[in-house]
């Protein structure tokens, strides 16, 4: 076998094999339809050439060479239509695609008469060449230079209107054909006498190769498992060919068995290829949406920020006004008032405090988590005020029967720097939560100044005897709305904000917070660590 027979059995393969390829991964579109087509009349010339040049006599060379004629004239038809396809205006052109198949099929019904093919006879080297009938020029002219031409045209002029994906599809698509038909063309020149080899068929391979990877790139066909699936089909067409061309019967069996493993081993890796490239995809699609629904959750994250801010602030006036007006009622300001209704409007008064406070946590959990928490520090005794918080507990301790201790230092301590009004909340946040919790017995708080890290630090204290807590709740007890397990059986009231908000206020003074307790029913230790040192800056937003 010659070396140019052997460039068809290649060339039919190649385009077998990518026209295969791509009908496997969308059979339904009409892209990949018609470049099956016409991979399928590329083989159909590509083999009839192999057996063409393979031809002992004149007999079966005519019949080969008629044969791929047929294929010769529908390349550049499928060719053009797979292209006006690929641009979207198969529609725009549908009179014109239905004369060029006319057409073609009236010239497929003439290729077995002299007016398609003359004559054929020794051409340089070539025992059997064609000479062309006039149909033949006809087709050459119109189909294969016209043609071809008029889809580069409409290639060009949609590559200036595209973006830079469809640029680089397009740009692959004329590449290919400029092998493809470029390297068929190089069989003209013997048809009309000019002595020069078709040393250009050698290139047909490239072309269903380049258009095949513009529709793969374009329809996002994984490029590793296309490498696996090529890599697989060079190998077997490698064998395949040292198979057609063994010389003894064991070459071709040796070359054919390895053939056969291959095939079947090359399935399995291509399986095993796809598996995880499928996998990939499935983890980065589901990247790609936990992203989104991240970036949705911070958008309602931010709402919800925003209306606990301007729910709280329209809350707080008329709470504020409330409160006011029982103190007022309290001092007698509108007449003197019974010991009973004294005591329903303590209870009432405490209640709104209650609500005040809850409103309060509300407005700096907004602001913290907007990064709008600002603190106004100054040098403070914490004592009076732990004694202030203290003293408006009181009444509230009396009622559950709980002894609420405030042991005073011997001696005056020294002063920290803290945001008077936010650090008073953390205290009474945390003496609120210990009276929650501790059904009978006794609340002690303690203040002292402690040597630690080579410094003095202020040390306070909030001992009770409550239900105390396991391992676990001690470890998510400061974490935003959520209690302990053993304290939400112990009281159903609260919704886990304020050790949340004592946490966030303490870490903003530069201190520390965190619990102890020996176990369930031994109570809870809460204690605060703040630096003894003045002009704290102001730090940096929550989050930033």
């Amino acid at each position: 076998m010659n070396i140019f027979a052997l460039s068809g059995l290649v060339n039919g393969i190649f385009a077998l094999s990518f026209g295969f390829l791509l009908i496997y991964k969308s059979f339904r579109d009409r892209i990949n339809q018609l470049f099956f087509l016409m991979t399928a009349a590329i083989a159909v010339w590509s083999f009839g050439y192999w057996q063409w040049l393979s031809s002992a006599s004149v007999e079966p060379a005519l019949f080969w060479i008629r044969f791929f004629s047929i294929g010769s004239i529908f390349i550049p038809v499928f060719y053009f239509h797979w292209v006006l396809e690929l641009l979207g205006q198969s529609k725009n052109k549908r009179s014109f695609l239905y004369l060029i198949y006319i057409i073609s099929i009236l010239l497929t019904l003439f290729s077995t008469s002299n007016l398609f093919i003359k004559s054929i006879g020794p051409k340089l080297f070539f025992p059997f060449w064609p000479s062309p009938g006039p149909l033949y020029t006809f087709y050459l002219i119109f189909f294969y230079f016209v043609l071809v031409l008029y889809a580069f045209i409409l290639l060009a002029k949609s590559y200036k209107l595209s973006d830079k994906s469809k640029k680089g599809q397009i740009s692959y698509v004329v590449l290919g054909a400029i092998f493809g038909f470029g390297g068929g063309a190089t069989n003209f020149f013997l048809w009309y006498g000019v002595p020069i080899p078709p040393f250009g068929n050698f290139l047909v391979s490239f072309f269903p190769f380049f258009l095949g990877y513009a529709v793969i790139k374009h329809r996002l066909f994984n490029v590793r498992v296309i490498a696996t699936e090529l890599l697989v089909f060079s190998i077997c067409v490698f064998l395949l060919v040292r198979t057609v061309i063994a010389r003894t019967l064991q070459d071709a069996f040796l070359d054919g068995g390895l053939l056969v493993l291959v095939i079947l081993f090359g399935l399995l890796l291509i399986r095993s290829v796809l598996q995880e490239v499928r996998s990939r995809e499935q983890i980065q699609k589901l990247a790609e949406d936990l992203e989104k629904a991240n970036v949705e959750l911070k958008k309602l994250d931010q709402l919800k920020s925003e209306f606990l801010s301007l729910a709280t602030h329209q809350l707080r006036t008329p709470l504020s006004i409330i409160k006011g007006y029982i103190s007022m009622i309290q001092e007698g300001s509108f007449g003197e008032i019974s010991s009973k209704v004294r005591e329903t409007l303590s209870k009432v008064y405490l209640s709104n405090e209650r609500l005040i406070n809850l409103v309060n946590d509300f407005l700096n959990l907004s602001r913290i988590e907007s990064g709008r928490m600002n603190y106004n520090f100054e040098s403070t005794q914490i004592a009076p005020m732990i004694a202030n918080v203290v003293d408006e507990f009181q009444g509230p301790a009396r009622d559950k029967q709980i002894e609420l201790i405030f042991e005073k230092p011997d001696s005056t301590l020294p002063d920290v720097s803290v945001d008077k009004e936010k650090f008073r909340q953390v205290i009474t946040n945390i003496i609120d939560n210990d009276l929650k919790y501790t059904p009978r017995g006794f609340v002690k708080i303690k203040i002292e100044t402690k040597s630690s890290g080579g410094g003095e630090v202020l040390l306070i204290t909030f001992l009770d005897s409550g239900v105390g807590m396991v391992k676990e709740d001690l470890e998510r007890i400061f974490s935003r709305f959520t209690r302990g397990n053993t304290g939400a059986k112990a009281n159903a009231e609260g919704i886990g904000l304020g050790l949340y908000l004592a946490k966030r206020i303490v870490s903003d003074h530069g201190g520390e917070i965190w619990a102890e307790s020996p176990g369930v029913g031994r109570g809870s230790t809460f204690l605060i660590r703040l630096p003894l040192r003045r002009n704290l800056p102001n730090p940096a937003p929550y989050g930033a």
